[in-house]
């Protein structure tokens, strides 16, 4: 992956943004290795990382404020290319001896731009062109040796060039879809600044990712928390083709799962993939655990706390075991907290993120952490796992505890999965399935009225939860046509015994969240 004079892909400094992994990924989408550090990462740590250039991400911030986070100067210093973006344009200019004020009127969302010269970070790009804004600061007196290269209606200077040090600064944020060129000017970063090569792939990354475990295991042994979905799957092989026998899949049985999933996971994993496999049956006590808890935090912190012990326990049993492996995610690591514990705020915890308790017999191993699902899909292929694995939709680590609206219980977890076990077999028949990002099934215990062989009924309902998406992040509803539902409908309330009404969720993310809790 190095480049000719040994530099080597892009640095992302997190100042807290939730793009910046975003950014990252629009970095790797280009086939360029990228890293994501904090902004108290130290000039020597740079040179150690040696990248070919810097990207500073937006944040929640303003520079002025007590406590905001900065970094070391003499990074401008380092004849690095840097583009600041938003929160990271307006750190350039605080460092550099500028000047940065809260602006007369916020700039949120679409704001046409227009560009000043031919400058490189824009070649190729029209004289006026679309982008997103979502800044209420501005730079209102430039650093010496720079100067402004474009503006908004609201924002004078809406980006600006030191050309001397090569460090640029935009306001808006390339990185996001609804700036029309943002990927043209990313490429111009990227290609005709920095002089990256193509050179970072899924194949790249396996190869690289597999030294790292191996550095990090040290000779010791992993066990893997195995839930047999594609994160977990991708990471048990990724964790064999480094450890060998040195890995141990430990797959618990929490009674929160869909119809037939132990089953299939013990097929999968013992006589397909062969891997070394231990089945805890734990449901009772989950279901004890959670007894009489109806508040969706307190149920994934339960969930995640009892899951972590039970892995202790099993890892207790494995000679030489030091470390717990997880197939966690960037979506999941960036709603539960900021990639580096930064200041963006929790939007739910996730089992393995945010349940985590603060004492661990375990230190923990995620070699996907820095992953979008789609890339985790791609590296799955790479490794050589069949479609049925690696296109496999998400389900989430509490399992179906956060699709029981309310307290859970056997009862209303065979009612679920019952239901749950029409749908996807629905979906699939009808070719929606691989359509779709997810498409599930919710229990509401909300009872209502109804009417089968003219008597009455007063029974639960269940909702029927389709969405699109890429990685998870932002979502929209899944418009599923009406004689899918019908099938999916007429199915649940013939064969599900205490369901009686079939409802369509058509919420989108933000604001909603693909799970309901």
């Amino acid at each position: 992956m190095a480049e000719q004079d040994g530099r080597k892909g892009i640095l992302v400094v997190d100042f807290g943004s939730q793009y910046v992994q975003l950014i990252a990924r629009r970095v790797r989408e280009n086939r360029v290795r990228s890293v994501v550090e904090s902004p108290a990462v130290s000039v020597e740590r740079i040179k150690e990382i040696n990248p070919r250039g810097i990207i500073f991400s937006g944040g929640p911030s303003s520079v002025y404020d007590k406590g905001a986070p900065g970094l070391d100067r003499r990074i401008l210093d380092l004849g690095i290319p840097v583009l600041g973006i938003c929160y990271g344009m307006q750190v350039i200019g605080k460092l550099a001896g500028g000047r940065i004020r809260k602006s007369g009127r916020r700039e949120y969302g679409r704001a046409i731009v227009r560009f000043r010269g031919k400058d490189p970070l824009f070649t190729g790009i029209a004289p006026e062109s679309v982008t997103w804004m979502s800044h209420r600061d501005k730079v209102e007196t430039l650093p010496k040796g720079f100067r402004s290269i474009a503006r908004s209606e609201n924002t004078p200077c809406a980006a600006f060039y030191n050309p001397e040090k090569n460090v640029y600064g935009v306001q808006f944020h390339p990185e996001v879809a609804h700036t029309a060129d943002g990927g043209k000017m990313v490429r111009n970063f990227l290609f005709n600044i920095c002089g990256c090569k193509r050179t970072w792939t899924m194949r790249s990354f396996i190869k690289k990712k597999v030294t790292d475990i191996r550095e990090q295991a040290g000779g010791r042994d992993v066990v893997l928390g195995l839930s047999g979905g594609v994160d977990s799957t991708v990471c048990a092989v990724l964790l064999h083709r480094a450890l060998g026998k040195r890995l141990h899949c430990v797959f618990v049985n929490n009674g929160l799962l869909r119809r037939n999933e132990a089953e299939r996971v013990e097929r999968l994993f013992r006589k397909n993939i062969r891997l070394d496999l231990r089945v805890v049956d734990a449901e009772k006590r989950f279901l004890k655990a959670l007894k009489g808890v109806e508040d969706p935090e307190k149920k994934r912190k339960i969930i995640g706390r009892t899951f972590i012990r039970v892995f202790e326990e099993s890892a207790g049993k494995i000679k030489n075991a030091v470390f717990l492996a997880q197939g966690t995610l960037y979506p999941d690591v960036i709603e539960s907290r900021s990639f580096f514990g930064g200041p963006s705020k929790t939007i739910k915890s996730h089992h393995n993120v945010g349940g985590l308790p603060r004492k661990m017999g375990l230190k923990l191993m995620e070699p996907l952490r820095d992953l979008f699902k789609d890339e985790v899909r791609e590296v799955g292929r790479e490794l050589g796992l069949a479609r049925e694995v690696t296109d496999r939709q998400p389900f989430p680590g509490p399992g179906l505890a956060v699709r029981i609206m309310g307290e859970v219980t056997g009862e209303r977890l065979d009612t679920l999965r019952a239901a749950d076990w029409i749908i996807i077999d629905v979906a699939k028949k009808r070719n929606i399935y691989y359509r779709t990002w997810q498409i599930f099934g919710v229990f509401l215990p909300v009872k209502s009225v109804g009417v089968m062989g003219d008597s009455r009924t007063y029974e639960d309902t269940i909702a029927i939860r389709a969405v699109t998406s890429v990685d998870g992040m932002t979502a929209d509803w899944a418009r599923v046509p009406y004689d899918v539902l019908e099938e999916m409908s007429g199915r649940i309330i013939n064969e599900v015994e205490g369901v009686n009404r079939v409802v369509f969720d058509i919420s989108s993310k933000p604001p909603s969240t693909i799970e309901w809790e």
